[in-house]
C-alpha cells in the first residue's frame, strides 16, 4: 500500500469512529511482519496470508454473482424447527445483498471507492430501494432479521460517508424498528409481533447500536427494554429442566424466548452474548457464564452443523465470534484461530462456502469473508 493510499484510509476510518492504533496493528500490507507485536495491543490475532486469500477469493465469488440490480439472489424463507421453509427462491434477497454488502466494505472498500467499489454502490442502490415509505426495508417477503441487517449496512455506511440520503432512510428504517418494539421489549419476525424471540432480538440491537453510534436518533426508552428482554432470557440456575419442557438448559445459555421452556442453543447463547454487548454491557456473570459455554461446546457445535454449512452454523458463529471479539484475551484468540482454520480448510474452490440448507450459497459466503475479516477492523460495528 503507497503512503497516499495509507493516508487517505487512516482519514476515512478515523471519521468512521475507528483508531489509528487499531487499524495499523492489523491492517494487511500496513509493512508489519505477520509475527510483528504492538505494544497495549492484547487479543489481537495476527492475520496469516492463507486468511487473506480466503477473504479475496470470497469476495471475488461474491462480485462474480451480483445481479444487475445490484442485489444478490436467495432462498427468501424463515426457520422451521431445524430447517429452512423457503417462501420465494433465487430472489433480490435484501438481507444478504446488505451481509455481502458489508463483507466488501469490512474489506477496505466504500461506495464508488475501492478494487469493489462499483459492487458496494450498487449493492447499497438495492437496499435503499427497498426501503418502504413507513421505513420497513422488503423486498420479495423477507421480514424483520434482513430489516434489521439492512439497517445495520445502512448505518456503517452513513458511518464511512455521511450522505444524506443514506441518513434519510436509515433514521426511516430506525424508527421503523423502534414502532416495532413489543411490550416485552423484544421483536418477532414479523412486525409489531406480540411475542420476541431472540434471534430477531439480537439483530434490531445492533442495527440500532450502529445507528446510535454514528447520532441517528434511537430511544433510550428502546434499550432499556431490549436490555430487560435480554437479561430475562438468560439461564441463571445450573440447571434448568422441568417435566413442561423437552430442552435441557444449561447456566450461561440464552432462551429462544423468555421462556424457561423454550430451547437454548449454541447460536441463541452467541446471540444473548453479543446482544448484551451491544446494548452495552460488557462485564457480568451472564456474558462469562455465556462465554464460558461457547467454549465449552463449540467443537459439538461444529460437528452438529459445519460440516454440512447449515445456516445454524453461519448464523451461530456470526454472533459468537462477534461475542469473542468484543471479550478479547485469550478467549477470543482461541476461538477466532479454531474457527478460522475450520472456515479455511471449507471454502470451496472457487472461493465460496456450502449452504446445504438456509438462504443459499451467497449467505453463507457473506458471513465466511465478514468472519475472517473481523481483525481487520475496519469495519465501525467490528471494534471493541
Amino acid at each position: 500500500m503507497s503512503a497516499t493510499r495509507t493516508q487517505q484510509t487512516v482519514h476515512r476510518l478515523v471519521a468512521g469512529g475507528l483508531t489509528l492504533a487499531l487499524m495499523v496493528s492489523v491492517w494487511p500490507g500496513s509493512g508489519l511482519a505477520q509475527d510483528d507485536e504492538l505494544p497495549g495491543q492484547q487479543g489481537l490475532v495476527r492475520i496469516t496470508k492463507a486468511q487473506e486469500a480466503a477473504v479475496s477469493n470470497g469476495l471475488n465469488w461474491l462480485a462474480t454473482h451480483q445481479a444487475e440490480s445490484g442485489a444478490w439472489s436467495a432462498s427468501v424463507g424463515f426457520k422451521l424447527n431445524n430447517s429452512y421453509r423457503v417462501t420465494s427462491a433465487n430472489r433480490g434477497h435484501v438481507g444478504v445483498t446488505a451481509l455481502a454488502g458489508m463483507a466488501f466494505l469490512a474489506g477496505g472498500n466504500l461506495p464508488g471507492r475501492g478494487k469493489y467499489g462499483e459492487e458496494v454502490e450498487r449493492a447499497l442502490a438495492f437496499v435503499l430501494s427497498c426501503v418502504q415509505e413507513d421505513g420497513y426495508i422488503t423486498h420479495a417477503g423477507t421480514r424483520m432479521y434482513s430489516h434489521a441487517v439492512a439497517t445495520l449496512f445502512l448505518a456503517e455506511i452513513y458511518g464511512m460517508t455521511h450522505r444524506d440520503d443514506v441518513r434519510l432512510k436509515l433514521q426511516r428504517s430506525v424508527d421503523f424498528i423502534v414502532k416495532c418494539q413489543n411490550e416485552q421489549g423484544g421483536w418477532r419476525y414479523a412486525p409489531l409481533a406480540r411475542e420476541s424471540d431472540m434471534s430477531i432480538v439480537v439483530c434490531q440491537v445492533l442495527a440500532l447500536r450502529a445507528a446510535r453510534n454514528i447520532g441517528i436518533r434511537v430511544p433510550k426508552s428502546t434499550i432499556d427494554k431490549a436490555t430487560q428482554y435480554v437479561v430475562d432470557s438468560a439461564v441463571t440456575g445450573t440447571v434448568q429442566s422441568n417435566r413442561f419442557s423437552r430442552y435441557r438448559s444449561d447456566l450461561g445459555t440464552f432462551h429462544y424466548q423468555r421462556d424457561d421452556n423454550s430451547r437454548t442453543t449454541f447460536p441463541l447463547t452467541a446471540a444473548g452474548v453479543t446482544a448484551l454487548h451491544g446494548l452495552g454491557i460488557y462485564s457480568n456473570k451472564l456474558i462469562e457464564s455465556g462465554v464460558e459455554f461457547l467454549n465449552r461446546n463449540m467443537d459439538s457445535f461444529n460437528r452438529s452443523y459445519g460440516d454440512r454449512g447449515h445456516y445454524f452454523f453461519w448464523y451461530g458463529h456470526y454472533y459468537g465470534v462477534q461475542a469473542m471479539y468484543t471479550q478479547g484475551g485469550s478467549d477470543w484468540e482461541r476461538y477466532f484461530t479454531k474457527l478460522r482454520a475450520y472456515l479455511l480448510s471449507r471454502q470451496e474452490d472457487d472461493g465460496s462456502w456450502r449452504c446445504s440448507e438456509g438462504p443459499g450459497s451467497a449467505f453463507s459466503t457473506a458471513i465466511g469473508v465478514l468472519i475472517l475479516e473481523i481483525p481487520y477492523c475496519l469495519l465501525p460495528i467490528f471494534q471493541r
